[in-house]
């Protein structure tokens, strides 16, 4: 099967205008079906673990994930921009040496990463004021050693344009992740070594889950290997000077850094959550609540608030290599389409699933987590995730046409917002004040990157149909929010949590048909509209567009 998904992708190799979407469904569907898995994973932990054991947890995450970046130092990117061109141009021997130099790389920072974890968990611990942090940082450490190849090598396979690679080792990461984070803190705690080493058994999931990507992906590699010598696609087709692996790494640090710095907005905005909340709560709160509240936050909120994201994420990584090779050959025009393809997709599709979980997000959290704790923390942390769209897409494209250097001042920007809001809005408003703090970084870098962006593309997303679109949003979270109150009050024919499993599915399904039929009816997507879509939402806007007594004409 895996054989079949990866040949299935050989036409989608050259730039087509519909390779930014095929590429954006396939990382979509395994992106989601990535994070439904990681969200499924926190319901048995926080079980197993409870709050402050979540925050436990989160912390170790939160600090790996920051350092992984690191690890990378956004070569996976720069790779993916750098392959992408070189093949554009026929050069298929020079972006194999890219790859080698970026390999090599990756392989060497993570064994120094992995160090740098091991030493400084006592230290991170002492700062963030979470106990029992080392412990759990550094089980989860030795998957530094793994993460950095698997991510180039995902880098590589983008700028192939390849994307069921990247997609399967997602779903298999996150497999054998849940199957030993759960089983791992289940039998620790179940022969009394406590809760501290069941959450570092947890962590030592994300250990086990890089074994199983990296399998996958060395699987991949010997196919598309095989596919490149029956091609042909051996050295280079245009007589260049080979590029030294000096010249190598220099071109992808000078790619990457930029980058590395705006692919660590989002990690350095959890890790500053991480390391400043308990302090920041703290005068109001006891040390034990304000510990469960960064449970809460990084624990629940933070899993269902990145699943809006995941198609922006997955559109990221499809417009980079397909944007730099329209901007390799300088074909202008479908750059600008590519770029108001992907802004204007990532807001229409992330907004409903946003309405989604905000209209449902009491039943979730009651199905997901037991009881309704933190329900406005979601509910909050949800709604700017759409900003978090935006941000992301419009770098992405930003990436895709050499526009490096605004990212490095808009992520700093960013920072420095989340930073002085986070102290001025906690005291007053506890932890909604910090999660305020991060909507308005999102904000800001969304706002700072598509300003950039229009002195260089000339893109559009929904031109004067803004207005007709957030009265859109207003009406459907307006329907959502009632009818979850009906459903709380009315629908519970099982037990508390089977009950809410239900209420949660007939207000989200009711939220997403409900969007799809306003979009239609108010025209804010309209049949020129919809050829910008992927073809199944095509047929749908069609169908509800199509007047009743008018099917047999």
């Amino acid at each position: 099967m895996e054989q079949s998904l990866f040949l299935a992708e050989e036409g989608t190799s050259s730039l087509s205008k519909d390779s930014l979407v095929k590429g954006t469904i396939i990382l979509a569907l395994a992106a989601l079906i990535a994070r439904v898995l990681g969200a499924v994973q926190r319901i048995p932990l926080v079980h197993l673990l409870d709050d402050s054991g979540m925050a436990t947890f989160s912390n170790a995450f939160n600090i790996y994930m920051m350092l992984l970046v690191l690890a990378t130092a956004g070569i996976p990117s720069a790779l993916s921009k750098l392959v992408s061109e070189r093949n554009a141009l026929g050069q298929y021997g020079e972006a194999q040496r890219i790859y080698q130099a970026a390999v090599k790389f990756a392989l060497a920072a993570g064994a120094v990463m992995t160090v740098l974890m091991l030493l400084a968990a006592p230290y991170y611990e002492k700062i963030s004021g979470v106990p029992n942090a080392s412990l759990a940082i550094r089980a989860i450490a030795p998957a530094l050693l793994l993460f950095p190849l698997i991510a180039i090598m995902r880098g590589y396979f983008q700028g192939r344009q390849r994307m069921a690679p990247n997609g399967l080792s997602q779903i298999i990461e996150q497999i054998v992740r849940l199957v030993a984070a759960i089983g791992l803190a289940y039998l620790l705690l179940a022969i009394g070594w406590g809760q501290a080493w069941a959450v570092a058994g947890a962590s030592f999931g994300g250990v086990a889950g890089s074994i199983g990507a990296v399998l996958v992906m060395l699987y991949y590699a010997v196919l598309l290997k095989r596919e490149d010598r029956r091609n042909g696609q051996v050295g280079n087709k245009t007589v260049t000077a080979p590029m030294s692996h000096r010249d190598i790494y220099a071109r992808l640090f000078k790619l990457s850094v930029p980058i590395v710095l705006f692919s660590m907005a989002v990690p350095l905005i959890n890790a500053i959550d991480t390391t400043i909340t308990v302090g920041l709560l703290q005068p109001d709160l006891s040390h034990e609540a304000a510990v469960n509240a960064l449970g809460i936050l990084g624990g629940r909120a933070q899993s269902l608030a990145g699943i809006p994201i995941i198609l922006a994420i997955a559109l990221s990584q499809s417009a980079v290599p397909v944007i730099s090779s329209a901007f390799a050959k300088k074909d202008h025009a479908l750059v600008n389409s590519q770029a108001s393809k992907a802004l204007y997709i990532s807001v229409l599709s992330g907004l409903p699933l946003v309405l989604a979980i905000c209209a449902a997000a009491r039943p979730i959290n009651i199905f997901m987590f037991g009881n309704a704790d933190g329900t406005g923390i979601i509910v909050l942390l949800t709604a700017s995730a759409m900003f978090q769209i935006v941000m992301q897409t419009s770098g992405a494209v930003l990436m895709g046409i050499g526009q490096m250097r605004p990212l490095i001042v808009h992520v700093c920007i960013g920072l420095v917002v989340k930073l002085a809001c986070s102290y001025l809005l906690a005291p007053t408003f506890g932890i909604y004040g910090i999660i305020a703090s991060t909507a308005l970084c999102f904000i800001v870098m969304a706002q700072l990157n598509l300003v950039i962006l229009r002195r260089h593309v000339d893109y559009t997303i929904l031109g004067k149909k803004w207005f007709g679109l957030a009265v859109t949003a207003v009406l459907v979270y307006a329907a959502g929010f009632g009818l979850e109150w009906l459903t709380h009050r009315y629908v519970q024919p099982f037990g508390y949590r089977w009950s809410h499993m239900l209420d949660a599915i007939i207000v989200g399904g009711a939220v997403m048909a409900v969007y799809v039929a306003l979009l239609a009816l108010t025209k804010v997507v309209t049949a020129e509209d919809a050829a910008r879509l992927p073809a199944p939402v095509q047929k749908i806007m069609r169908r509800l567009k199509r007047k009743p007594g008018t099917a047999g004409n």
